[in-house]
């Protein structure tokens, strides 16, 4: 009887003992899991503090991007931009109210403030410049906002601004490594009870402890050590133990879930960095393209990368047929027709994001369908995104995507409209380049090159002519009389004259550019590989055609219009860097003959083709 006493003396000490352990390491990851809470607070708070203060560098630098605009163009649009920049940027009180509510330190709220206070002295700078470029000083304005201090100013507000991000940084990084440790700590700690457990298990009577205890603590035993390991795919068995073993299991559930939180966050995070970057150096490569191709194949490369699976084309907008047209296509596209009218696309039509088809209910666009099949809407199954590609107001382009499964999250819609506006940036740089390209180079009257442009395309053709040994012609023609005619019938006949002679020009050269006028009423025309014999023959059926041209004043026919011409071609007539003046002798030669005629340059030496 007292061996059975003392069995069951050491059997109640080992179910004491092995609750008390149970409890101890309940505790334990109790512990280890509000360090995890803590980690994911500490992330959670500097969430908060990034989205309080979200936009405030976009908008320092927005408002100063529209000041530097206005005072270059004049442009009052953008003057109004700038106001409502500083509108948005004066309600700062609201921000700092938050990011202080948001648990913002006394440091991290002294370094917001003072980068405030810096854009508000940035503010006062540019509406300096502003009143200044409204006052006629368009030279200080200017250099008030492209001065060396003015980008010194803005650099600093920035380093400001990445300083308060920095602290955050710091102050998470010191969090999560302290929550981090702490979980450790109580990890080990529960492990250690939890071996004890599982030794005290084999010391007690097998068929007590066996269901009760020891297959729970292995089970148990097995989830920690993978879950230390970091290996959060471990499926946690139901307990339904009312006990410690119970709140133990809960414990490592909750751990189990707070580092699955964990891996998605950093998993997002990263994800969220890496499309960053690709939107990033997407942008710098459209940046650098110089023609609308090359931005069509920057987006046919990298469109499929930061949105995978989401077929789509970009169209650009054809002002000579006022056509959509498309530029580039990715992933193979089901729908929407290679080009349309602006009109067919409720986007365009609307200037605002269009989606229809999946959980989005709406009209469809008319481009997704054949000519004639808008009445079967009920037959297309495809979900589709259209945003517009807009610069000044103006729609430029279309981005067209097909939604897979007929949806996208919120996240990736923000990436689209991100990209159409970097796209959109890139689009009206380059027009803006190619205007200003075509003011320096164009002559605004006849729409024919000017000689600046003549004199780099002859440069040009002759080094060309060099490697080849190719002839290069040129025509040179002044208009007879023409100051006569301006003096009696006025500048407005005269510059239609003008305009209708470069007509015929343009109709008898087979590639563009080569017309230009070379000043007053006189133009020249350049013929690579032409030989001097064709050269003439073209300058006579030029001459013929402005010939034929009739004009009428006050509804009365005046009298011809006439050409004279002179023709040199290199190295037949004249070395390269003589071909112009060769070609003005021989014009010259045709006005003392009598003038309405063709003149050939004589042969000379032959020299080298460039000077």
């Amino acid at each position: 009887m007292a061996g059975v006493m003392r069995l069951s003396t050491i059997t109640n000490t080992a179910y004491v003992t092995t609750v008390a352990l149970s409890m101890i390491a309940g505790v334990a990851m109790l512990m280890a899991s509000n360090s995890m809470r803590t980690e994911r607070a500490a992330v959670q708070q500097r969430y908060v503090l990034d989205k309080a203060t979200s936009g405030l560098d976009h908008e320092i630098f927005y408002q100063s991007e529209k000041a530097r605009e206005y005072v270059i163009s004049g442009n009052p649009e953008y003057l109004e931009d700038f106001k409502a920049g500083v509108i948005n940027l004066n309600d700062t009180r609201a921000m700092l109210g938050r990011v202080e509510d948001a648990g913002a330190r006394k440091e991290e709220l002294s370094t917001l403030q003072t980068a405030i206070d810096m854009a508000r002295t940035l503010v006062n700078n540019q509406q300096n410049a502003i009143e200044a470029y409204q006052a006629g000083d368009v030279e200080t304005a200017r250099k008030m906002v492209f001065s060396d201090h003015y980008e010194g100013e803005l650099s600093l507000i920035d380093a400001t601004i990445t300083r308060f991000q920095a602290l955050l940084d710091q102050r998470t990084q010191v969090e999560v490594e302290h929550a981090i440790t702490r979980a450790r700590f109580w990890r080990f700690m529960s492990e250690v009870v939890l071996a004890a457990t599982a030794l005290m298990f084999l010391c007690v009577l097998y068929f007590i402890l066996k269901r009760r205890i020891l297959r729970p603590v292995m089970r148990l035993s097995d989830v920690v050590t993978r879950l230390a390991a970091e290996d959060y795919s471990v499926e946690i068995s139901d307990f339904r133990h009312m006990d410690e073993i119970g709140d133990m299991a809960e414990a490592v559930k909750i751990f189990r879930e707070n580092g699955l939180e964990r891996l998605r966050l950093e998993e997002k995070l990263e994800r969220d960095l890496k499309l960053r970057n690709l939107l990033s150096r997407m942008t710098h490569r459209m940046q650098a393209c110089e023609s609308k191709k090359e931005v069509a194949n920057v987006v046919r490369l990298f469109l499929p990368v930061i949105l995978p699976g989401y077929a789509g084309k970009m169209y650009l907008f054809e002002e000579d047929d006022q056509m959509m047209r498309q530029a580039c296509d990715w992933l193979e596209p089901k729908g929407s027709a290679p080009e349309f009218p602006p009109g067919e696309c409720w986007s365009i039509r609307r200037g605002a994001p269009h989606r229809q088809g999946g959980n989005q209910t709406d009209m469809p666009c008319q481009h997704m369908f054949e000519p004639g099949q808008l009445d079967h809407v009920e037959a297309f199954d495809i979900a589709t995104l259209c945003v517009p590609l807009t610069a000044q107001r103006e729609v430029i382009g279309l981005l067209y995507c097909e939604l897979p499964d007929g949806v996208i999250s919120i996240e990736q819609e923000h990436y689209v409209f991100m990209m159409a506006e970097n796209i959109s940036l890139s689009l009206a740089n380059m027009h803006l380049r190619e205007e200003l390209h075509e003011q320096a180079t164009a002559d605004p009257l006849t729409g024919l090159s000017n000689r600046r442009l003549m004199e780099q395309r002859l440069n040009t053709l002759l080094y060309d002519a060099h490697d080849t040994g190719r002839p290069v012609s040129c025509i040179m023609l002044d208009i007879d009389n023409f100051k006569m005619l301006n003096d009696t019938y006025g500048h407005d006949m005269g510059d239609q004259v003008l305009k209708d002679v470069a007509g015929v020009l343009k109709s008898h050269t087979r590639e563009d550019g080569l017309a230009f006028r070379y000043g007053g009423e006189e133009f020249v025309i350049l013929l690579p590989g032409v030989e001097p014999g064709d050269a003439v023959r073209r300058a006579e059926a030029i001459r013929k055609g402005v010939a034929a041209l009739h004009f009428t004043f006050n509804e009365a026919p005046i009298k011809k219009v006439t050409a004279s011409f002179g023709v040199a071609t290199t190295p037949n007539h004249c070395a390269g860097n003589k071909l112009i003046t060769t070609a003005d002798a021989a014009l010259y030669e045709s006005k003392e003959k009598g003038r309405d005629r063709v003149t050939k340059a004589p042969l000379g030496v032959k020299e080298d083709l460039v000077a």
